[in-house]
């Protein structure tokens, strides 16, 4: 009874961390650097600050049971576990006849396959995706009449619907690469049109800071044209002039960013 409430618990969805996250503390972190550093002294006493350590080296080292958590494992090579599930690093998807499961719609012509023929069309995903969601509308309502009449015959129309259900999902599986190469192309597209509407802006706010200057330019030749008595008066006109310029660019500059 307790191995099956265990299994139970490492087998949820949503499993408590384990308890050597307690370990994981900024104490402990600079007391694993500050032995990495004396390790990496060579023997003539200089320090190699731009050594790679890899787990094996790590675990190689003298270090207190608190710190033997911090070493982070091996790259898996093959499966693993994962909240009670096996997992593997591969991704490729593995085919419907690997997996033991009828295969409802033709398998796709493979890439860079050559054939005596003329190729064969691509897969039409969607014109199959259709068919399996249209036969799933059909099934539940016949899945639906069998339980009205003879409740205890339900496996085989259940066991269909998976089939079904698993077929659709595989399809849509099959999609994954496109996806993920056309979210990068986006993704890619995005900041480029970022990138240049930053330009944009910083051309813009160059004019106007040009044209402020060339105004400031300006005031200032004709204040010094026309020659007043009072220097002070005119030294004082302009560097307010200036201010106001001044605080004139900044507030631009504020405004665009």
């Amino acid at each position: 009874m307790a191995d099956e409430s265990q299994q139970r618990a490492v087998a949820t969805a949503f499993a408590p961390p384990p308890p050597l996250w307690k370990h994981f503390t900024r104490e402990n972190i600079d007391k694993l650097e500050q032995i990495k550093a004396e390790a990496s002294k060579s023997e003539d006493g200089r320090l190699h600050k731009n050594k790679q350590w890899s787990a094996a080296e790590l675990r190689a080292l003298e270090l207190p049971s608190e710190l033997r958590y911090l070493v982070p494992p091996d790259i898996p090579k093959g499966p693993y576990s994962v909240f009670g599930e096996l997992q593997t690093l591969s991704t490729t998807l593995p085919s419907l006849q690997e997996q033991g499961i009828e295969q409802l719609y033709p398998e796709p012509p493979a890439a860079g396959t050559e054939q005596d023929s003329e190729p064969s069309p691509p897969l039409n995903h969607a014109y199959y995706l259709l068919k399996i969601s249209k036969s799933l509308l059909l099934n539940f309502l016949e899945f639906t009449g069998i339980l009205s009449v003879s409740p205890e015959q339900f496996e085989s129309k259940v066991e269909d619907l998976r089939n079904l259900f698993i077929n659709a999902h595989h399809l849509l599986n099959l999609y994954r690469p496109h996806q993920a190469r056309e979210s990068l192309i986006m993704m890619m597209e995005e900041q480029l049109n970022h990138s240049r509407e930053e330009m944009n802006q910083m051309d813009k706010v160059k004019a106007e800071v040009e044209a402020v200057l060339e105004q400031l330019q300006a005031e200032g030749s004709c204040m010094s044209a026309t020659g007043s008595d009072d220097d002070t008066d005119q030294a004082k006109a302009l560097k307010e002039k200036a201010d106001e310029h001044s605080r004139l660019i900044w507030d631009l500059l504020d405004k665009e960013n």
